[in-house]
């Protein structure tokens, strides 16, 4: 099989998505197919000739008006999660991305979905028939069973980028109710994507009082970034939107327990054993999940050891490359 992978340059951006793409192209270079990656350059779009475009989900809209090309050449078009469910955006700017999408998406011959929750959005908002989606959820690495800080208190880590869609600032309030327990918070996230709301965050740690607990680690190598969930006793996400929740399906893989909120698809991964989900922008409720479990250390470990359970089903990434080519190739 040859196909081209198009995505906005640059490739290499640290994300949850185009860390789904890297793999999911290796993978497919592993099995022999041969993969070619595109990255745009701002104003341009092509799609090139004699082999599959695969167009990710943040390059779709350079294709607008290119609908009949993507017809003829039956496109496939990866989607993580619409574009216009991003968080901060204007009601004018959110409208015209979803009449983009929506105009754009049922050309392509076959959408790829990186979760359930996000092909029931496509089929049921974005006009995409439902036998023309295939689901192919990230794979994990196996990776050693988190440790833990080791105490005192409570060591939190969250991961994704410093943007409005993550809600790092309802976590952070959230965390600040809690100034009677012991509790420790980073943040791994490029600030880059929307500095101006990164430094806000900084500006409300500040505010809240809670700046001396709180880390803001930014873009972190794997190495660091191990070593941050090797002392992890918990994860937490306060996201508005996920199409998977790749941080999440590592904190389950590391057997670290987990509270987010239900965002799309970022709890359907956890269990009533191995965490909690709260209502999407509801701090109260957020903040006593996180208060049960940052001043329960026995209900920590139990839901520790159901997450670590979890994490053992979870798919890897030579599986879910397989079953990325199944899916072109049908």
């Amino acid at each position: 099989m040859h196909a081209t992978l198009i995505v906005p340059a640059p490739f290499a951006t640290v994300s949850g998505g185009y860390a789904y793409d890297r793999r999911i192209v290796a993978g497919l270079r592993a099995d022999g197919h041969t993969i070619d990656v595109r990255e745009l350059a701002q104003g341009e779009a092509a799609l090139p000739a004699g082999t599959i475009p695969v167009i990710d989900g943040l390059a779709l809209r350079a294709f607008s008006g290119q609908e009949d090309a993507l017809r003829a050449r039956r496109a496939v078009a990866l989607i993580h999660h619409p574009t216009a469910m991003e968080t901060g955006l204007d009601d004018a700017r959110r409208e015209v991305l979803r009449a983009v999408e929506r105009r754009l998406l049922p050309c392509c011959a076959r959408v790829i979905a990186t979760s359930a929750a996000t092909a029931e959005q496509l089929a049921a908002e974005f006009g995409v028939a439902p036998e023309r989606i295939a689901v192919v959820v990230p794979g994990t690495d196996d990776a050693p069973r988190s440790a833990g800080s080791g105490g005192p208190g409570c060591h939190v880590l969250s991961v994704g980028a410093l943007v409005p869609r993550k809600g790092h600032d309802l976590l952070l309030r959230a965390l600040a109710r809690l100034f009677d327990l012991d509790w420790r918070l980073t943040i791994v996230g490029t600030p880059a994507r929307d500095p101006a709301h990164a430094h806000g965050l900084a500006a409300l740690a500040d505010e809240l009082r809670i700046a001396q607990r709180v880390t803001f680690a930014g873009e972190v190598d794997d190495a660091a970034l191990d070593a941050l969930w090797r002392r992890a006793d918990l994860f937490a996400l306060a996201t508005h939107w996920e199409g998977y929740g790749m941080a999440v399906a590592e904190a389950l893989k590391r057997g670290v327990p987990v509270t987010v909120t239900q965002g799309g698809a970022a709890g359907a991964l956890v269990t009533l054993e191995s965490g909690l989900v709260c209502a999407p922008g509801d701090q109260d409720q957020l903040s006593k999940s996180l208060r049960r479990i940052i001043f329960g250390d026995a209900l920590r470990r139990d839901m520790a050891e159901a997450a670590w359970r979890i994490g053992r089903t979870l798919p890897d990434w030579p599986t879910q490359a397989r079953a990325f080519a199944a899916a072109l190739e049908d």
